[in-house]
Parts: C-alpha cells; structure tokens; sequence
C-alpha cells in the first residue's frame, strides 16, 4: 500500500513560482513510477508529469514543458514539481499519484494505482 500527500499549493500571481511536494508512504514506494495531473474545473483531468523510480527518466506534458521541473529524492520518497512562469491557465487541483508499471502511455490515468487527495493552485491574472 502506498500513501501520497501532496503540498505547496496556493495563490500565485501570474509569472509567478510554486513548489509542489508529494510525499509517499509505504515500503515499496521508490520503486513506483511518480506523476502528475492537474484537474480544473469543468475540464478533463490532465497529465502533467512523470517520473520513474530511479528519476532518470522524466515527461512532461506539452502546456507545462519548459516551464516545470520534476525532481525526486528516493531516500526521503519524495518527489518535487518546481513551477515558473505560472499562467492563469494552469489553475486547478494538483494530484499526486503513483504506478508500479506503465505499458502504455504515460498520460493515461488507468496505469496509476494510488493517488493523493490533491491540492490547489490558482493563478491570478
């Protein structure tokens, strides 16, 4: 079993930064690929990022590439998300999640077995 919490959400005006933290519980949990998404309201869930569990290996998704910078620290099972240059755009709930295998596209929700409750970001423009 694995526990995600997430962290660092907030008000941020446009141009701005945040650092998103995800911290996971359980054993086994450095050996789980570490993702993002994003969820705004009245839109379908987004991927934002991967990474895999030695953190060699990392995407992003197209409308925060360049702009944000995934980095994960196995000994203290925590992976970080550095966000510039926020747009209003980027508003919504930040999620957590965490997969043992992917076999197919990284973006595909189904391959992520454990998810954190989330936490807001809101640009202001």
């Amino acid at each position: 079993q694995v526990q995600l919490v997430e962290s660092g959400g907030g008000l941020v005006q446009a141009g701005g930064s945040l650092r998103l933290s995800c911290t996971a519980s359980g054993r086994t949990c450095s050996s789980y690929w570490m993702a993002g998404f994003r969820q705004a309201p009245g839109k379908e869930r987004e991927f934002v990022v991967v990474t895999s569990s030695s953190g060699t290996t990392t995407y992003y998704g197209d409308s925060v590439k360049g702009r944000c910078t995934m980095s994960r620290d196995n000994a203290k099972k925590a992976v970080t998300l550095q966000m510039n240059s926020l747009k209003p755009e980027d508003t919504a709930v930040y999620y957590c999640a965490a997969a043992a295998a992917i076999l197919g596209s990284v973006d595909n929700g189904a391959y992520y077995n454990y998810w954190g409750q989330g936490t807001q970001v809101t640009v202001s423009s």
